[in-house]
């Protein structure tokens, strides 16, 4: 009997102490209904930004006329991935720092680690981000997905938001927030389906790596 593919979740954990981008919603949950005489069910009602922990930004983020996180092809959330390793590396992630892993077999998704820990419990204002240079070099290579580690593809303080543009312009599709701590460097399948959030500007994710057959 052929033993189970290994899965590795590559979630954050979404709850009240969850950080946020400074400004932005955090996760906040209340109950509507609560198991007890006359009620069968409990039901909680939740708000938060669709930027809370894992999750895939829609090309509305970054481009007042772009998608809505509802309305993007799914085909670039599902599938091979490469996992690199850039710990340490930043304030920006550049093409010197994961070109050990790049060849002529790099998957069209490619996800990079830059902290030996990712802090799940903090907001890092000095997160490492993608240079821009980087994101164009993988979109000639033929990736459709990036993802990282940390909170957004550019610097925490960025205004012109350079990296988030380039996807644009490139037709990229971004995950941010990952947790690969555990994930050492290589190919896996990835899974990360946002929501159909008809309106929103991103959507939450449940992202796994999925070990590839032998």
């Amino acid at each position: 009997m052929t033993a189970p593919l290994r899965l590795w979740d590559i979630s954050a954990p979404v709850h009240a102490g969850s950080p946020v981008f400074p400004g932005d919603t955090p996760y906040s949950q209340q109950w509507c209904a609560t198991i007890g005489p006359g009620c069968p069910v409990n039901v909680s009602a939740i708000t938060l930004s669709p930027h809370v922990g894992t999750h895939a930004d829609a090309p509305l983020h970054y481009a007042p006329e772009g998608q809505t996180i509802g309305q993007v092809d799914l085909t670039p959330f599902l599938g091979p991935c490469r996992v690199i390793h850039a710990i340490g590396r930043g304030p920006l992630v550049t093409w010197e720092h994961i070109a050990h892993a790049v060849n002529d077999t790099l998957p069209p998704r490619v996800l990079v680690r830059t902290y030996p820990a990712m802090p799940v419990d903090r907001w890092d204002p000095q997160l490492a981000a993608y240079a821009p240079a980087t994101v164009e070099r993988l979109a000639a290579m033929g990736v459709k997905l990036i993802g990282i580690d940390t909170a957004s593809i550019d610097p925490a303080d960025s205004k012109t938001l350079d990296s988030h543009q380039r996807i644009r312009h490139l037709d990229l599709r971004v995950l941010e927030n990952l947790v690969l701590d555990d994930v050492p460097e290589g190919d896996y399948e990835l899974i990360a389906l946002p929501l159909k959030l008809t309106s929103a500007d991103a959507s939450p994710v449940r992202a796994v790596l999925r070990e590839l057959p032998r």
